[in-house]
């Protein structure tokens, strides 16, 4: 027998949201190791706030809203407002009831601004990476690091000459801007749309792109991030974002690094070893421009093999961060945001990655 197309509208519902969601669901599993980490962080987001007053946005709701956005590749916080309104699983993870009121996204944004002045990104990050240290899924012994670049939310045409006055209001949107046989560079230009963001190509035979240069340092035993850290694009970043990291590490103990060639210079080299760190960079034939800072010396060990088998493990991470957290074309302007959103999406990456390394009931 056809059942009949009827559709009622219910005015009650017996049926929590906690009963709504599979038990065997991805986001049970993350949404117990993000709780934990703000837990250990309760304390650096009771600061922002003051004793008095209209009660704002939780904390706790707005971190876990965008790591929703994050984690589902959700473009903008309107969109994010949107399925918060209507999708349970997103209720039930963020901690919203059925009949509480969903924020207006200028709200959300205005108060995801107070999380940025307070630098919790950071803190969140290192929550969840002592929830790794914890359950002893890091190695403190062997790191790879490596960069990549993230294009920033500005356009060729922004890129103007620093001694330029700025376009006059009231004309077109979208002009045409002719800069053939123009030598631009970053000490004469600069965007209009992000200052801090530079002119840079990764490689030769790249497309020259407005961006920066965001920076992982993982560790071996599990694949996990350890560091996070974004600077300008400039030939020199990526290695002075390496040592930076690595001082950063606890204890003073002999570690490795592997890295790709775009780290065996002379001098990085040089620096590691004075470093107390093994530099595992990747080795090149000689030529006649320049040889390689890596020789038998170091490649003959069996250790070396296994650290350039490991450090492509890092290519993951900037592979989720891109195509599912977001940051292939960043959505914000200004280097202390985009740092923020690189620190926060590395710290989502490690929450997907726990959520297969823990057992059940960690």
């Amino acid at each position: 027998m056809r059942g009949a197309d009827e559709q009622p509208g219910s005015m009650f519902s017996y049926v929590s949201l906690e009963e709504r969601v599979p038990a065997d669901h991805p986001l049970r599993a993350i949404r117990q190791i993000t709780d934990r980490a703000l837990t250990r962080m309760s304390a650096q987001l009771g600061t922002l706030y003051i004793n008095f007053g209209r009660p704002s946005i939780p904390p706790e709701q707005l971190l876990r809203a965008l790591l929703l956005q994050a984690l589902y590749t959700i473009r903008s916080e309107r969109q994010l407002m949107e399925q918060l309104d209507y999708n349970l699983l997103f209720r039930w993870f963020v901690g919203l009831s059925i009949d509480a009121r969903v924020w207006s996204h200028s709200t959300f944004s205005k108060n995801r601004d107070r999380l940025l002045r307070g630098d919790i990104a950071q803190h969140f990050f290192e929550a969840v990476r002592r929830h790794a240290d914890a359950a002893r899924l890091l190695s403190d012994d062997h790191f790879t690091v490596d960069g990549t670049l993230l294009e920033a939310w500005a356009s060729q045409k922004s890129f103007r000459p620093r001694d330029q006055d700025p376009p006059a209001a009231g004309g077109s949107g979208n002009p045409t801007v002719d800069f053939h046989g123009e030598r631009r560079t970053n000490d004469t230009h600069q965007s209009t749309t992000d200052p801090d963001a530079r002119l840079f190509k990764k490689a030769r035979g790249r497309t020259v792109k407005l961006g920066y240069l965001g920076h992982l340092l993982m560790e071996h035993q599990s694949g996990l991030i350890v560091q996070a850290t974004v600077t300008p694009a400039d030939g020199h970043g990526e290695r002075d974002a390496a040592l930076t990291m690595l001082e950063r590490l606890p204890g003073r103990h002999r570690i490795t690094l592997a890295a790709d060639k775009g780290y065996n210079t002379q001098d990085f080299v040089a620096n590691l070893r004075a470093m107390q760190v093994t530099p595992h960079v990747a080795a090149y034939a000689p030529t006649g421009r320049r040889r390689s800072a890596i020789d038998g010396r170091t490649t003959r060990h069996p250790g070396y093999a296994i650290s350039q088998q490991k450090r492509k493990l890092v290519e993951q991470g900037f592979g989720w961060m891109k195509t599912i957290g977001g940051v292939r074309k960043l959505r914000h302007r200004g280097g202390p945001l985009v740092t923020w959103v690189f620190t926060f999406t590395a710290a989502a990456y490690n929450i997907v990655r726990l959520r297969r390394l823990l057992p059940a009931t960690a």
